[in-house]
C-alpha cells in the first residue's frame, strides 16, 4: 500500500507553519482566561469557564490537524516541462461560453477560488493535470461534463 501524502506548495506549507505559530502565541493568553474563569467559583453554571473551556479545545484540535498536515506533507515544485501541475498557473478557455480564466493549481489545504486557486484534486484540476497547452480536456464534474481548452501553462 502507498503512503498518503498531502501535497502542497512551498507557499502552502508555509502559511500553515504561519498559521500554527499564531495559535501557540494564542495559546497562554486562552489557558489565562481558562483559569480566571475557573477561579469565578461554580463551574456548573459558569458559562465564562465553558466558553474558555471550548475556545482552548477548539485552539488544540486546530493545533493537532495542522501538525498532521505538516507531518504528512509533501512539498512539490511547479513543473517546468510545460504539462500543468501543483504550483502551475493555468489559463483555461470554457468552450460552452468561451470565458477565460486563469487559477493556479495548488493542494487541497490551500484552495482559495476567490484568489483563483484551486485544487489538483478537484474535477478541473483532475483533468488538467499533467497536459499540455494548448489542448482541450474533457471535465467531469458531478452535474455535468464539460470541455476547457488550455491556453497557456506558466510558473
Amino acid at each position: 500500500m502507498q503512503p498518503y501524502f498531502n501535497q502542497m506548495t512551498q507557499n502552502g506549507y508555509d502559511q500553515i507553519t504561519a498559521e500554527i505559530a499564531q495559535l501557540m502565541a494564542a495559546k497562554p493568553e486562552r489557558i489565562k482566561i481558562l483559569q480566571a474563569a475557573r477561579a469565578l467559583g461554580d463551574l456548573s453554571e459558569n458559562a465564562e469557564y465553558s466558553s474558555a473551556k471550548r475556545d482552548l479545545r477548539h485552539l488544540e484540535s486546530r493545533l493537532r490537524y495542522l501538525n498532521k498536515q505538516l507531518q504528512y506533507a509533501q512539498i512539490l515544485a511547479p513543473k517546468t516541462d510545460g504539462t500543468a501541475d501543483i504550483g502551475n498557473t493555468v489559463v483555461v478557455e470554457f468552450l460552452d461560453d468561451h470565458e477565460q480564466v486563469t487559477y493556479q493549481l495548488v493542494g487541497k489545504e490551500e484552495v482559495d477560488v476567490n484568489a483563483g486557486k484551486i485544487s489538483v484534486a478537484s474535477p478541473l484540476g483532475q483533468a488538467l493535470r499533467g497536459k499540455k497547452a494548448p489542448s482541450t480536456v474533457t471535465v467531469s464534474a458531478p452535474a455535468t461534463t464539460y470541455q476547457v481548452k488550455i491556453l497557456t501553462i506558466r510558473v
